[in-house]
């Protein structure tokens, strides 16, 4: 969706379990960098400190390489749908997409960005409270910590994901106790 190298970025760290499996098959992560970066920082860590995929997730992921273009293009298509019909529900404080005109940089995301991606996140009115019912009220959303599947997610990130970084942090970084994410999947477009 973006090309983070281009707009100035020296690495990016890029968590593999999410979308390159496209199943949920495996944990495993991705660095990438400028070649003076790999062949000069990176490759002298690795060959120092071993850390690599095993060769059975390697292979799972290489072989998600081979449709994740076609499944991002959907995931996008239809997180978008979605983010377009809950937009201005009523029982929400916010909708967070970045090809939403609400979106507080939807220029800087178009013109970074060739599509939204596939994660929603939504403020419920109520709290966590709200948010937790709303979960708990789901039919084909399955609730994880993970998001980035072949399977509809959803995570309360306050509980989850980021508990551990404390309410006063999370509160500067808009992540209230409503908040839900929602990871589409690409069975919806």
């Amino acid at each position: 969706m973006q090309r983070p190298l281009q707009y100035g970025a020296d690495i990016i760290v890029y968590s593999a379990t999410k979308h390159i499996d496209g199943q949920g098959r495996c944990l495993g992560g991705v660095i990438l960098g400028t070649a003076k970066y790999i062949n000069e920082t990176l490759q002298p860590f690795i060959r120092h400190t071993g850390p690599s995929l095993s060769p059975v997730n390697a292979w799972i992921l290489l072989k998600g390489l081979e449709t994740l273009d076609l499944r991002m293009q959907r995931h996008c298509e239809s997180t978008e749908k979605i983010a377009k019909a809950l937009q201005g529900h009523a029982k929400l404080n916010d909708l967070l997409y970045p090809t939403l005109d609400s979106f507080p940089q939807v220029e800087l995301a178009r013109k970074q960005m060739n599509a939204g991606g596939s994660i929603i996140s939504i403020d419920l009115k109520g709290g966590k409270e709200a948010a937790f019912r709303f979960l708990n009220a789901l039919k084909l959303v399955l609730i994880s910590n993970n998001l980035g599947d072949s399977k509809s997610l959803a995570t309360h990130p306050a509980t989850t994901t980021h508990m551990r970084i404390g309410e006063a942090e999370r509160a500067r970084l808009g992540i209230t106790d409503g908040v839900v994410r929602v990871s589409e999947t690409f069975r919806c477009a």
